[in-house]
């Protein structure tokens, strides 16, 4: 086939050609920004699945969406080591900007930008790494505590307020939510409770790993009633074939019934997985309908740049005993694993294992799904553990 027409897109955060079995997420997005542009409480949305679900995907489809709607958006992805603070700000700064270029009577951008402007100078007391030119007085008294569950609710309050003023609505996005600190969570849900109490036209729309509603529930208890948490899992197999098929039809070409079945054993219908056999299958075929010797020709060579790309490296940030802990896990199938199992094969207490299970829940390679119960985050990785260190040595 062509290459330059393969219609497929593997890799993070690459929008595919047909965004299958999502309709339900994106209408609750729909709903949330339709009530809260006609003041009505509604949850903001959590979406949590593991990686290679299309998370992030989801994320950018529905940042369109506000943005049809009339909504000023900030999409931002949160990362180890970046506070919430240095993230948010020069987005913020931006925002508030551009809504003092819209025409509307009222202090109240002025004020907002004067509140940024307190609480970036409360941030580099704190950091010390944020530079933002912003040539405003600040507003006193105003998000420069130094307590980021004090002042990032009093920021939002003054952005959704000029945002208001001004007769528009924000839409803020943050992918990976679980690399915040408990405190930087814990602000965030206290701000978009006051959004909620004042009824301002700010919404959150977040992402991040399953173990995200634990962390939501610990950091606030009612986390549970200002957020909704759609999961985002793998898809069922008629629309992995519909994310499969109706690309190649714009070609005019089609896969075999039984390819796409062979697809989805081998990808269990994971969506980053199915681009990637889709991908190769295309790459690899000479005529249409593709079918299932391709998808057994391509197996070790998808198999391969799996193993190269999208889990090597996620296994090279690990140290020697995060591995092997991670190995043993694999050794026990394919989870969820109860932890004295784990200890067991390990051969060693379950109360020594504490550290590196925290450690690797830190680096989002494992969740807990239930207590005492562990997981990968990463689909199949226990077969690429099996892969990757053929033998298992305590």
């Amino acid at each position: 086939m062509d290459k330059i027409r393969n219609p497929f897109s593997p890799g993070a955060g690459s929008p595919p050609p047909e965004l299958a079995g999502r309709e339900g997420i994106l209408e609750q997005a729909r709903v949330l920004f339709g009530r809260v542009q006609a003041k009505r409480p509604e949850k903001s949305l959590l979406l949590t699945g593991l990686r290679g679900v299309g998370k992030t995907v989801l994320l950018n489809e529905i940042e369109r969406i506000a943005a049809a709607e009339g909504f000023r958006t900030i999409l931002v992805e949160a990362h180890e080591g970046k506070p919430l603070a240095v993230l948010l700000a020069p987005h913020l700064r931006r925002l508030l900007f551009d809504l003092d270029r819209l025409k509307g009577a009222g202090d109240k951008v002025r004020k907002g930008l004067g509140v940024l402007r307190s609480f970036i100078g409360a941030i580099k007391v704190k950091v010390g790494d944020l530079d933002i030119g912003l040539d405003i007085e600040p507003e006193p008294g105003s998000a420069d505590s130094g307590d980021l569950e004090v002042d990032l609710p009093y920021l939002f309050v003054a952005v959704g307020e000029a945002a208001q003023e001004r007769g528009v609505a924000v839409a803020i996005l943050i992918d990976e939510i679980q690399y915040f600190r408990s405190e930087e969570l814990s602000a965030l849900i206290m701000a978009m409770h006051k959004m909620q109490q004042r009824q301002l036209p700010l919404a959150l729309v977040g992402a991040g790993l399953p173990i995200l509603p634990g962390l939501a529930g610990e950091s606030k208890s009612y986390a549970e009633r200002l957020f909704s948490f759609p999961a985002v899992g793998p898809l069922p197999e008629a629309e992995a074939e519909r994310a499969l098929q109706n690309p190649v039809r714009v070609e005019e070409v089609e896969f075999a019934p039984e390819a796409l079945h062979a697809i989805f054993k081998l990808t269990q219908g994971y969506p980053y997985f199915l681009q990637e056999w889709g991908y190769q299958a295309w790459n690899h075929a000479v005529a249409s309908p593709i079918g299932a010797p391709v998808i057994r020709e391509t197996s070790e060579l998808v198999s391969q740049r799996l193993d190269d790309n999208f889990f090597r490296v996620r296994f090279d940030r690990l140290t020697p005993r995060e591995k092997t802990y991670l190995r043993a896990m694999a050794e026990l199938g394919p989870g969820p694993y109860r932890t004295g199992d784990i200890a067991d094969k390990l051969g060693v207490k379950i109360n020594t294992l504490g550290p590196v299970r925290a450690s690797l829940i830190r680096k989002g390679m494992v969740y807990s799904p239930s207590h005492g119960e562990m997981a990968f985050t990463v689909p199949l990785f226990d077969d690429f553990m099996r892969r990757a260190m053929p033998r298992f040595e305590r």
